[in-house]
C-alpha cells in the first residue's frame, strides 16, 4: 500500500531582512504519515527556522507547504488544529501549576471542559507529574519542566507533533520517560518531526532523517539506507562525514 504523505515541503527558502544570505535554500522534503522524521544538522543549519515555518510561526520567503490527510490537503484552520509544537524554550507560566497550565492551554484549543479534565489527568499521570500537579512549575527540576512543556504541546492530541530539542538538559530518567511516551503516541499514528543534537537518541528514535547544513538538505532518507550508502556504522559517524569536523559555534 502506498504511503500517503503527511507534509509536502516544496522549494522552501527563507531570507531574513537582517541577513545577507538565505537561512534556508530550496528545501524540498516529504514527511510521511506516522514517520518519526529527524531534522538534523549543526548549529545554525536552519532547523529551527524550518520548524517555525512548518508550524506557521513565520512565513517562508518562497516555496509551498502542504499538509495532507488521506490524500486531501488541509485548510489553514484545519492545519492549526492538527499541529502540536514543543519548543526548546519553556512555553508555560512558571507561577502556575501543571494542572493550571494544562487547563489554560487546553481552553485555548477549545477543548470541552469534561474532555479537557480527562486528558489533563491522563497526561499528568503518564508523565509522572500527578504528585506535583498543584505545585508551582517554578519549583520544578529541569526534567519535570520538560515534561510539563511536552504535556502542553500534546494536550489537544495533535496528529502532527513538532519537537525542538525535547530532552535538552534533562536527567536520564526524564529523557527515557519522554522518549517512551513519544514512541507510544507515534505507534498510535502521530507523525513526529524532531530536532536534536543527541545523535544516539536520534538514531534510536527516528526512522527517517534529513541532514541540513548551511540551509540546504545535504542528505535525506531512511536512516538504515543512509548508513549503508555512506559506509558508516552509526548516525554520529554519518553526521560528521557529511557536515565535517570544524566548530560551528
Amino acid at each position: 500500500m502506498k504511503t500517503l504523505p503527511g507534509i509536502e515541503i516544496l522549494h522552501v527558502s527563507q531570507k531574513y531582512k537582517s541577513s545577507r544570505d538565505n537561512t534556508l535554500t530550496d528545501i524540498s522534503l516529504t514527511i510521511n504519515r506516522s514517520d518519526v522524521f529527524g531534522l538534523l544538522g549543526p548549529n545554525g543549519a536552519g532547523k529551527t527556522t524550518l520548524i517555525s515555518i512548518l508550524c506557521g510561526i513565520i512565513p517562508p520567503s518562497s516555496g509551498e507547504i502542504g499538509f495532507y490527510l488521506d490524500g486531501r490537503i488541509l485548510s489553514e484552520s484545519e492545519r492549526k488544529r492538527v499541529i502540536g509544537f514543543v519548543p526548546q524554550e519553556y512555553a508555560f507560566y512558571e507561577e502556575l501549576s501543571p494542572r493550571q497550565n494544562l487547563d489554560y492551554f487546553g481552553a485555548m484549543y477549545n477543548l470541552p471542559k469534561g474532555q479537557l479534565e480527562i486528558r489533563r489527568e491522563e497526561l499528568l499521570e503518564t508523565l509522572g507529574l500527578l504528585k506535583s500537579a498543584d505545585k508551582k512549575v517554578s519549583t520544578f527540576s529541569g526534567g519535570m519542566k520538560r515534561r510539563v512543556n511536552l504535556a502542553i504541546g500534546i494536550i489537544h492530541q495533535p496528529g502532527i507533533l513538532f519537537l525542538d530539542e525535547p530532552t535538552v538538559g534533562v536527567d536520564v530518567q526524564s529523557k527515557n520517560a519522554i522518549i517512551r511516551y513519544l514512541q507510544e503516541i507515534n505507534r498510535q499514528g502521530t507523525t513526529i518531526v524532531y530536532t536534536s543534537h543527541h545523535m544516539s537518541e536520534a538514531e534510536e528514535f527516528c526512522n527517517r532523517i534529513a541532514l541540513i547544513d548551511h540551509g540546504r538538505v545535504i542528505s535525506e532518507g531512511y536512516l538504515v539506507d543512509l548508513k549503508t550508502e555512506n559506509n558508516v556504522l552509526d548516525l554520529q559517524s554519518l553526521f560528521i562525514k557529511l557536515t565535517g569536523e570544524e566548530y560551528r559555534d
